[in-house]
């Protein structure tokens, strides 16, 4: 009979009152000084001299009469883009509006796909993890932390991954000295799938290719198109217009065979003659965590990766130069674990991704 009263208990008040680790968010205060982040740029945005329906859009606006519907409408996602700042202010806020009223979804929480993930350097220069807003309407005008420890830092806010950004700007107490920080060139560019645009990360900055960026030091691109990443050259055009570090495409997970027999060879030489010098690497798709008991989702895996190779191996016969890849069957781990629903990425899969991607990235760029 207690047992059932506690029950009872627990049902209906809500977590937060049982849990204050379960806050949705903390109300701004007033005063504050606000700077809007469309004032000195954020990274992850291309081509930023170029016209966009909406600022935070991830393509300029001619690419939608060039690219398809699809991989459009997702383009107006904020994927990957990252905004750096200094500050000595004791607690940071943020105030933003997101396009889509669908914070969430059935396998990837707000906090992924519509929350703005915090990060800083410490004493040491490593960028650690800080906070992560908690949307639950779709404009958020909000504490992201408080009680910060005393001096300046440099900070770098993550932008929601699958919805996108109509207004942004961080918050400070009047008196905090605050310095916007430029977006840096010669970004690492990944064009992909939903694995690349996000799914299904718990927050912003546990993509791969966030991880990779912190690693590296780099700005990121991040042109993952959710279900349309199809080595298509319409996007193709885009990327040969950024001075990248390195080009990684990553699009097997949207593909078959034969379309990666197609389009690969083609796409690596529209990159090559646009960019004689930059790397590129080709990444197998990831095996599904439970091919291992569906067997015709191991035989299209198995596929997908002799048509890469046989790609790979034919540009390198051709003498295309300074080409790498990355194999798919471990990507994930071998231990099932590393999937929400056997195709995309938790948390744990992206960081094992970026265990295998960063050797192959350091060689590529010689670091």
């Amino acid at each position: 009979m207690i047992f059932a009263v506690s029950y009872s208990f627990a049902q209906d008040v809500a977590i937060e009152k049982l849990d204050p680790e379960m806050q949705v968010s903390k109300k701004t205060v007033e005063g504050l000084d606000w700077y809007d982040v469309t004032q000195w740029g954020v990274e992850g945005r291309i081509l930023p001299d170029q016209d966009r329906q909406q600022w935070f859009d991830r393509l300029p606006a001619s690419a939608q009469q060039s690219v398809t519907k699809a991989v459009w409408s997702l383009s107006r996602d904020s994927a990957g883009m990252m905004v750096r700042f200094k500050t000595d202010a004791t607690a940071i806020h943020v105030h933003y509006k997101l396009k889509k009223g669908n914070l969430a979804m059935a396998h990837m929480p707000a906090t992924g796909v519509s929350g703005v993930d915090l990060y800083a350097r410490d004493e040491d220069g490593r960028w650690r993890w800080v906070q992560v807003t908690r949307p639950s309407s779709q404009e958020i005008k909000t504490q992201i932390i408080s009680g910060l420890a005393a001096g300046e830092r440099e900070y770098a806010a993550y932008l929601p991954l699958y919805n996108g950004v109509q207004f942004m700007s961080i918050g400070v107490k009047p008196g905090s000295h605050f310095e916007a920080l430029a977006p840096r060139p010669k970004p690492i560019v990944f064009y992909g799938t939903s694995i690349t645009h996000g799914a299904c990360a718990s927050r912003p900055g546990m993509v791969h290719t966030a991880i990779l960026g912190r690693r590296f030091d780099m700005p990121v691109v991040n042109l993952g198109f959710s279900g349309n990443g199809r080595m298509d050259k319409a996007v193709g055009d885009y990327l040969t217009q950024i001075d990248a570090a390195v080009y990684v495409i990553d699009c097997l997970p949207n593909m078959g065979p034969a379309d990666v027999t197609k389009k690969c060879i083609p796409l690596v030489k529209q990159l090559r003659a646009a960019r004689p010098n930059t790397p590129i690497v080709l990444v197998e798709d990831r095996r599904n965590t439970n091919d291992w008991i569906l067997p015709s989702r191991q035989q299209h895996h198995t596929k997908n990766h002799a048509a890469l190779q046989a790609a790979y191996n034919s540009l390198v016969d051709e003498g295309v130069s300074n080409l790498h890849y990355i194999p798919g069957d471990y990507l994930y781990g071998d231990d099932s674990e590393g999937a929400t629903d056997g195709s995309h990425a938790s948390d744990l899969g992206f960081m094992r991704q970026a265990e295998l991607f960063e050797p192959v990235l350091r060689k590529a760029m010689g670091k």
